[in-house]
This record gives structure tokens, C-alpha cells and sequence, in this order.
């Protein structure tokens, strides 16, 4: 912030991020901090480089005016990023009624009589903001997708066991002796109801001129001794 007597201005470095073939702007802050009209005036060394809006003012009493600087578009890239820019900020007191239009270059002369503040303020490109670096995904566990070496590693001992020792691990005597005795139950059980099927079909031949009550009750009685039959399978 400068030590003018009439205004603080801020900053005193006018920073643009330099990028080539786009317009920059910056915004510099004007503070009266007394009881005066204050007429400022914005001067470049560089008028066809910059456009200031508003480039002349009026600053009322304990109040604030922004001043907006844009850089045109640069076809070249500056060597080794330096500038050598300079801005003239001038300020003088001014009568209350005064307009922005009113304002005129002799009033920041010399030979106005008035008493004319003067800041300069120094231009410097600055790299342009660089966007953040992708982050990588990670897995539901929050490791890192590509596994390193040493967890390759490791898990391959797990994915080749080898397929011998699977199958003895799974091959002990008392599994192979259950296994045989459920099998053989079971053929036992889908002979058993192979027969009965063929009982029922043969009951359903001697009968079948007998009264349709009769047979019904004869297949019900079948059909609960093959449920039971089943059953008994099953629980053991």
C-alpha cells in the first residue's frame, strides 16, 4: 500500500498471468481515506499495451473506487517472463461538485497551484495457475490399483496352490467314506421309488373298472408310504 497523502493504493505490483493470445486483467483499489474529493488519473507507458477502466475519477470521502487494468493479447512470450511496464497513479483534491468528465490533465500539472500526488507501480507477468495433477484411482480398500511387486508376489502363492495338494487336503478317508454311503443311499431310495411307480401303475390296471373312490384312497395310501420312505432317507 503507498504513503500517498491523498490515497492508499493497492497493490503496488500490478501482477498479470501471462498466457499467450488471451486478454488479463487485474483490478487495483483506490482509498480515500479523508474528507476531500479526490481526482485521480491512471497513466501507462505502454497506452496501446493496456486499457483502464476508468483511467480518471473522482474518489468521494472515506470511500473506495476499483480501477480495472486488462492487458491486450500478446503474440510473443516475453524473454525470460520480465516486463518493464510502469504505471503512474496521480491524485489531487478537488472541488465537491466536481464530475468525472470535469476532470482535466491540467489539474495534475504544476502550474495548477494544486498539490499532486504521484504512485508508480511496477508490472510483473506471472505463470499462469496450473490445473492439479490427476490423482489415481484407488481400489475400495484405498490401495493403489497396480499392485507392487512384493504384493504380486504374494498373492501368487494363493492363485498356483498347486492342484495335488488341493485334492488331497479335500481326499481324507472319512470324507470318502461318507460320500460312498450317501451315494448308495441314494440308489437305494431312487430304486425303491422306481418300484413303487411301477406297484402304483400296476394297481392302477386291476382297478381301473372299480369305482374312482376306491382308487383314489389305494394311490393316497402309496403316495404317503413314498413320502415316508423319503424322509427316512433324508434324515439320516
Amino acid at each position: 500500500m503507498s504513503s500517498s497523502d491523498l490515497l492508499e493504493i493497492e497493490p503496488l505490483e500490478l501482477k498479470f498471468p501471462f498466457e499467450l493470445r488471451k486478454q488479463i486483467s487485474c483490478s487495483l483499489l483506490l482509498t480515500n481515506k479523508t474528507d476531500d474529493h479526490i481526482a485521480f488519473k491512471v497513466k501507462t507507458t505502454s497506452p496501446k499495451k493496456y486499457c483502464v477502466r476508468p483511467n480518471t475519477g473522482v474518489v468521494l470521502p472515506r470511500s473506495t473506487c476499483d480501477v480495472i487494468i486488462t492487458m491486450q493479447a500478446q503474440k510473443e512470450m516475453p524473454a525470460d517472463m520480465q516486463c518493464k511496464d510502469k504505471f503512474l497513479v496521480q491524485s489531487v483534491v478537488s472541488d465537491p461538485g466536481i464530475a468525472s468528465k470535469d476532470i482535466t490533465q491540467e489539474m495534475f500539472t504544476k502550474e495548477s497551484g494544486n498539490k499532486v500526488d504521484e504512485v508508480k507501480l511496477r508490472v510483473l507477468y506471472v505463470a499462469p495457475p496450473q490445473p492439479p495433477s490427476p490423482v489415481p484411482e484407488e481400489s475400495e480398500e484405498g490401495s493403489s490399483p497396480r499392485a507392487s511387486e512384493g504384493e504380486t508376489k504374494s498373492l501368487s502363492r494363493y492363485t498356483t496352490l498347486p492342484r495335488a495338494r488341493m485334492e488331497s487336503e479335500d481326499s481324507s478317508p472319512e470324507v470318502a467314506l461318507m460320500i460312498s454311503r450317501l451315494t448308495e443311499e441314494r440308489n437305494v431310495a431312487i430304486q425303491q421309488n422306481k418300484n413303487l411307480r411301477q406297484e402304483l401303475e400296476s394297481l392302477k390296471r386291476e382297478v381301473g373298472k372299480q369305482q374312482g373312490g376306491s382308487f383314489s384312497l389305494i394311490v393316497v395310501v402309496f403316495v404317503a408310504l413314498l413320502g415316508i420312505l423319503l424322509g427316512y432317507f433324508f434324515k439320516k
